[in-house]
């Protein structure tokens, strides 16, 4: 059969590249010729078994209607409807020359047309060529197509015979349907894409075969009044069909069978007398070779599919080999080292051989034992918390979770290594261990790398630790000098020394609020030694949230004025309790908004508002300020970090005033964050949950 996909035709079974138009007019003689040659030998088999059957017997003997059915499947579905009618036109005058009634030959004939176009429709799947047998699904269809004709054969000559009272109805359409079934059966595979592979036998073995076919068939035939030893020759085409090509076992199958058919209709062999042996009536014969014929083909055909399959798996499984091989071999940064059941050495890839020292030959049926030093095994069981011995640490490693962990090589000269290793099992398909596989990469440096990191983090924080210790210290220290410069500042201002110039007063007012925002900064880091040491300590009593953030806005509103900063504030006017630290609480206000005043520019404006949900209460401080950075605010919140816009304007300030904000919320349970744009102002979000 032909068909065209791409630009490609296949025909039987062979696929070619249409070249020019002269190519592909070539190509369509062919299959002309093919059918026109199968045509020919339908009529040719088909007058041969009208000329076999007996003139007293009410069949046809065993009629090629798979051969029929393999001049449609040939053929393009087009060509179809012609080539049904030149089947018709074969049935009708081979049938013609049996001595049978004319309406026995016209059902006959309806049966072989009409089974020939189902059958050869069921093995295309309804489409186009080529039918192909090589499949488990292709082996169902091609059993079914079987079992089709000779259900249309068993109808057919029943309804026949029941119309025109040729014959017992049950008896033909049983001899009929068993030769339909044997034909579609024997014949269909010949007309098949079938496994592609070679004969798996040496010439001598093939050679023996066909001998053996040749000889012993003739001879197994040959004796008469014992039916089974026909049976004999079975065993010797299952051989074939495991041992030799697909076609070459379908021909000696068709060689058994035709020497079958020939001495049968001679008279001789185990189907000729049985009639005699059991008093049968002479259309038994038919049915007795047909099974026969059948019985040979279902042993056949499923076996030669099996070995293809089998053959197929094969080259599947030694490429897959192939190329696991080079991917192994070229696996040259991992070290892969196979063991078997017990843990010798049969695999040890390049890498191997470049990270360890060893050559492949050195270590090949030596234990895996010795790619770990006793020192390593020991302080590996340590850490697995397992028995100290080889056996434990390799059953823990085995486990999935272990996949990636670290562990000691040891080279050939001695060196010891670290490598990120994985170890598995490797086990057939009933889950029986055959062997184990290793792959590691040396990790040396990295673990040295990381107990480098680990020992300058230590360092690091005993230094945090030390420098936290003499903050807090020093900032204890400062604090009562700068109260008692602050209180002798303020006998200076009010005249109790005597009266000062203005002069004098200007630089004392100057002292005196650097002494203030020095204090200020030595209790912001008292009050973050807090936060870091113990927490807050916070003294939590129910509180009204407006009150609170009338109060922190009351604090800065006068520096708001003085610097061209208005501050709007929006609060409900009913009471919003919480229950928290006021002091901390109006601390966060002051910072929020003291913030937003110091860096919006004069003529901007602060908004800040108070509101309440059913999740609890909202502050929201905005301002027009100059902003922040989108990629500096995730660092907003951490100690001494102040953006680099307030940097470039010389802005003051310690970088500590976030930092206790968010501490403070965050040990009341709520959340504080910020959204910004440069230049575009900014706002800050205090989310408090609402109090139980």
């Amino acid at each position: 059969m032909t068909q065209r996909d791409g630009g490609a035709v296949a025909v039987l079974g062979r696929s070619v590249v249409p070249t020019s138009s002269t190519s592909t007019t070539g190509r369509a003689g062919r299959w002309q010729l093919r059918v026109a040659f199968l045509l020919g030998l339908v009529a040719l088999l088909g007058l041969a078994a009208v000329r076999a059957a007996p003139d007293d017997s009410h069949v046809i003997g065993i009629w090629p209607v798979g051969a029929a059915t393999g001049v449609l499947v040939l053929a393009p579905r087009r060509h179809a409807p012609v080539l049904l009618g030149a089947v018709l036109l074969v049935a009708l005058l081979t049938l013609s020359l049996a001595q049978r009634p004319a309406e026995v030959v016209v059902g006959y004939t309806a049966t072989i047309v009409l089974e020939t176009w189902v059958v050869s429709r069921l093995l295309l799947a309804g489409g186009e060529g080529p039918w192909r047998l090589v499949s488990d699904a292709d082996l169902r269809r091609y059993l079914g197509a079987g079992l089709l004709g000779g259900l249309f054969g068993l109808a057919g000559g029943a309804l026949t015979s029941a119309a025109t009272g040729f014959g017992e109805p049950g008896f033909v359409g049983l001899a009929l349907g068993a030769s339909h079934l044997a034909s579609q059966l024997v014949f269909t595979p010949l007309w098949a894409r079938l496994p592609g592979h070679g004969p798996i036998a040496h010439r001598p073995e093939r050679v023996l075969q066909w001998g053996l076919v040749l000889l012993l068939a003739p001879a197994v035939l040959a004796p008469t009044l014992f039916p089974p030893v026909a049976f004999l020759l079975i065993p010797l085409l299952a051989w074939s069909a495991l041992r030799v090509s697909p076609r070459e076992a379908l021909a000696q199958l068709v060689v058994v069978l035709a020497l079958a058919v020939v001495m049968t209709t001679a008279g001789r062999g185990p189907f000729a007398d049985v009639l005699v042996l059991l008093d049968l009536p002479r259309d038994a014969r038919a049915v007795l070779l047909a099974a026969y014929a059948a019985t040979c083909a279902l042993i056949v055909v499923p076996l030669l599919l099996r070995v293809g399959e089998s053959v197929e798996a094969a080259r599947a499984a030694a490429a897959e080999r192939d190329t696991l091989g080079r991917i192994v071999q070229s696996a040259t940064g991992m070290a892969i080292v196979g063991a078997d059941r017990e843990g010798r050495i049969t695999l040890f890839n390049p890498g191997a051989e470049r990270l360890l020292g060893w050559a492949a030959e050195e270590v090949t049926g030596l234990p895996t034992r010795v790619l770990h030093s006793t020192g390593q095994v020991s302080a590996k069981a340590r850490e697995l918390g397992v028995a100290d011995d080889f056996a434990s640490v390799s059953a823990r490693m085995l486990e999935p979770d272990m996949a990636g962990a670290d562990m000691g090589f040891v080279r050939k000269d001695g060196t010891e290594r670290m490598h990120s290793m994985t170890l598995g099992r490797i086990t057939d398909e009933a889950g029986r261990v055959l062997g184990y596989v290793s792959t590691s990469e040396d990790v040396t440096d990295r673990v040295a790398a990381e107990d480098a990191l680990r020992e300058a983090l230590a360092r690091m924080q005993e230094v945090d630790a030390v420098k936290d210790a003499f903050v807090s210290s020093v900032s204890h220290e400062l604090r009562t000098p700068i109260t008692s410069i602050q209180g002798y500042l303020e006998l200076l201002g009010d005249g109790s020394f005597g009266d000062l110039s203005e002069q004098q007063r200007s630089a004392v007012a100057k002292v005196a609020a650097n002494s203030e925002r020095l204090l200020t900064l030595i209790d912001d880091l008292l009050t973050l030694s807090r936060v870091q040491e113990s927490g807050l300590g916070l003294e939590r009593k129910v509180l009204d949230l407006g009150d609170v953030v009338r109060a922190g806005c009351g604090v800065v509103s006068p520096g708001g004025e003085r610097a061209g900063v208005p501050i709007a504030v929006e609060v409900p006017g009913v009471p919003v309790p919480f229950l928290g630290d006021r002091d901390m609480l109006e601390r966060v206000v002051i910072n929020l908004v003291g913030n937003a005043v110091k860096f919006t520019p004069r003529g901007g404006r602060v908004e800040v508002v108070l509101r309440r949900n059913e999740q609890g209460s909202t502050i929201t401080v905005v301002d027009t300020g100059i902003g922040i950075p989108r990629a500096e605010q995730e660092r907003l919140f951490t100690r001494f970090f102040r953006s680099s816009l307030a940097q470039a304007q010389a802005i003051p300030g310690s970088g500590l005033g976030l930092s206790i904000a968010h501490s403070v919320v965050t040990q009341h349970g709520g959340t504080l964050r910020a959204e910004s744009e440069p230049g575009a102002g900014t706002t800050f979000v205090l989310e408090l949950p609402a109090m139980a």
